[in-house]
């Protein structure tokens, strides 16, 4: 059981700088305001709340970004970060970009670079491409990777429950392998890495699975405290249950929110390799960096799925981070982000 409120906001203080403090314990605060006792949501109020960002054609930082919808049939959009272009004006803010127009017509460039797809976090529920925290995140990555970063405004549960949010990744995904623009190097190919944090990386491991059986080639998977669960408690759940920023009944509500009506934990989707998940042994299943924060409640669970990973034959990176919480990779003031934004460019790198 979690201790008193007061015991662990000190215990949490301990652990994180105060301003990660602030920001993910502001969240929680929201979060809890949204969550209904009998399984709805206020989504109204969640829109009002969240810290959203417009795109930006301009260059900030040495990334643009523009919104385009890439299936209206559900109003599916997409966040796309570049880099700025090389002009007389020089870089930063004052760079201007090649046309939306012309960039997305553009023909295959003769040097690589990587495509990530990114999916936000939030548990299904909460945030999406445009929440603040989340843009400057796949900044981040655009200027890690010197690649094009595309961020998936996938449906939200409770609204749109199993398997809305894995089809909106796996449409991403057949739209960008499609794109002349987002081609590059040799054979002109595809060069695409899957990635997001919490449910982000639930979605990213449930498209990649799609894309190893219809024979589309990724090249990585990067997950960032992925969400999974079960029906039995693993020894983190209990030990860290309500101690950094997450307890366990937050966990089932959005569980319950999003899985099939009737469905319990073990569903594959919640618990992939659990006693009814599907094995991948044998299947062209992509490369996997994955992150891990050792005070994170469900830091098992992602223990486990990195270790399923590799019995089944699969190439897994694990990065442990044992005294980070969740988040600690939406700001820039802990050892544990920059050396994990290294792990994250030395990944990239590799498998381009």
């Amino acid at each position: 059981m979690a201790g008193s409120d007061e015991v662990n906001r000190n215990e949490c203080k301990t652990a994180v700088p105060i301003h990660t403090w602030v920001l993910i314990s502001n969240f929680k605060l929201a979060y809890n305001m949204l969550r209904r006792a009998d399984g709805t949501f206020d989504r109204d109020l969640a829109e009002f709340l969240d810290r959203r960002v417009a795109p930006d054609a301009r260059a900030q930082e040495g990334v643009s970004s523009f919104d385009h919808v890439i299936d209206p049939s559900v109003g599916l959009e997409v966040r796309i970060y570049r880099a700025a272009a090389n002009t007389a004006a020089g870089a930063g803010a004052a760079a201007v970009t090649l046309p939306i127009l012309d960039f997305l017509t553009g023909a295959p460039s003769p040097d690589p670079f990587p495509v990530i797809i990114f999916f936000h976090g939030g548990s299904f529920a909460h945030s999406s491409s445009s929440t603040a925290i989340y843009d400057n995140l796949c900044r981040r990555f655009v200027r890690l990777s010197k690649g094009v970063v595309l961020s998936v405004n996938y449906r939200r549960a409770p609204e749109h429950r199993y398997p809305s949010a894995y089809d909106d990744g796996w449409t991403a995904l057949k739209w960008a392998i499609s794109q002349p623009f987002l081609r590059s190097g040799d054979g002109a190919q595809p060069r695409v890495f899957l990635s997001g944090d919490s449910s982000g990386g639930n979605i990213a491991h449930h498209v990649a699975v799609r894309a190893a059986d219809a024979g589309i080639r990724i090249c990585g998977n990067i997950l960032l405290n992925a969400m999974f669960g079960g029906n039995e408690r693993t020894d983190s759940e209990r030990r860290l249950d309500g101690k950094y920023f997450v307890t366990l009944q937050d966990r089932d509500w959005y569980w319950k929110a999003y899985l099939p009506e009737g469905a319990d934990r073990d569903h594959p989707a919640c618990n992939p390799f659990g006693p009814n998940g599907r094995r991948l042994r044998g299947l062209p299943f992509t490369k996997s960096l994955i992150i891990v924060s050792g005070l994170d409640l469900t830091c098992d669970r992602q223990l486990a799925y990195a270790e399923g990973l590799q019995e089944d034959g699969h190439h897994v990176k694990l990065v442990y981070r044992e005294k980070a919480t969740i988040g600690f990779y939406l700001l820039p003031n802990t050892d544990h982000y920059h050396e994990v934004m290294e792990e994250i460019a030395d990944f990239l790198r590799a498998n381009l």
